[in-house]
């Protein structure tokens, strides 16, 4: 890792992580991706990048990690859907290690600018109670209730960019994402999200012929998703930008969980008997973003309508449900 490169993404093993590589890579960028799994795990590698397997929350690998790096993306965390979150709030906290030594070891390489991925899960628990929600803005985050565990390891690490900035005059950057959804992610196993768990129970269901689908808490929770593209570009954006307070990035377009499924429904050609599983991890009542700052500093949100990610999400899931059955 003593090679000089443009970006570093930590966490290039990812989901999100490995969609962003290739995208730096097709804009001609040397890229270094470093993941702590075993590279067999990896959601996507790239033969042109650096690609490193290094546990970051080690400082020691952390400084390795961002030598010769120009800007660095932080992606890496612990994480997973509502069923991974509610049940390893310990680990998902322990990225804050992860988190700390990225930043610390960014500026002690004197890294241009550096991007950390936050989380909707930041925002007050008590401004997200009802299916009918207010669209959560920025300085809803305080007074913090962030989500237990993995919500608080998000605000914590946001407060640090924060301080290194105001502290060491640091260029830090960051972005609360809004349930990013696309092919190539988690889509079984227990960390997957709602969009591609949906895709899934359908995909089986239309090959099965049993149309019968089981739905965590009464399908009333509301939800934005945004799709992996607009997510690459306006993260891209938001490095490039001049403002270092924290921009919600997410689609503004709320949905019922019921109506998340009626989508892919739609899109599989078929109608499914649902049950209800009440007593399932749910998460908050009611969540969506609101684009008011993002559109005034950038003049932008996301773009990419619900109908039209889960066309492609569907078809790639669908394969792989396909190919674990052969």
């Amino acid at each position: 890792m003593t090679k000089q490169v443009d970006v570093v993404v930590a966490g290039g093993g990812g989901f999100i992580g490995g969609h962003l590589v290739a995208d730096l890579l097709a804009q001609g960028l040397t890229v270094r991706s470093i993941d702590v799994k075993p590279r067999h795990a990896w959601y996507q590698v790239h033969d042109g990048a650096q690609n490193v397997v290094a546990d970051l929350s080690l400082l020691n690998d952390a400084r390795a990690g961002v030598q010769g790096a120009r800007q660095v993306y932080m992606l890496a965390a612990d994480m997973g859907g509502m069923g991974f979150i509610e049940n390893n709030k310990a680990a998902c906290m322990m990225s804050v290690l992860t988190s700390t030594h990225m930043l610390q070891a960014a500026h002690e390489a004197n890294v241009e600018r550096y991007f950390y991925s936050s989380s909707a899960c930041v925002y007050a628990a008590a401004k997200q109670t009802d299916a009918d929600v207010t669209a959560l803005r920025e300085e809803d985050a305080y007074p913090a209730q962030p989500e237990d565990g993995y919500g608080w390891e998000k605000l914590f690490s946001e407060r640090m960019c924060r301080h290194y900035a105001e502290d060491y005059g640091f260029t830090t950057r960051v972005a609360r994402y809004h349930n990013v959804y696309g092919p190539h992610g988690t889509w079984d196993g227990g960390r997957e999200k709602a969009p591609a768990a949906v895709c899934r129970k359908v995909a089986e269901a239309a090959m099965s012929g049993d149309h019968r689908i089981e739905i965590w808490g009464d399908g009333q929770q509301t939800r934005s998703f945004m799709y992996i593209d607009d997510c690459l570009h306006g993260t891209q954006m938001l490095m490039k930008g001049g403002s270092g307070i924290p921009v919600n990035l997410g689609s503004s377009e709320l949905v019922t969980i019921n109506q998340l499924v009626d989508i892919v429904e739609e899109i599989a050609g078929i109608r499914c008997k649902r049950s209800y599983r009440l007593d399932a991890p749910q998460g908050v009542r009611g969540r969506n973003s609101d684009n008011t700052l993002i559109r005034e500093i950038y003049g932008w949100e996301p773009a990419i309508p619900l109908v039209d990610g889960l066309e492609k999400t569907y078809a790639w899931v669908y394969d792989q449900v396909k190919r674990s059955h052969q």
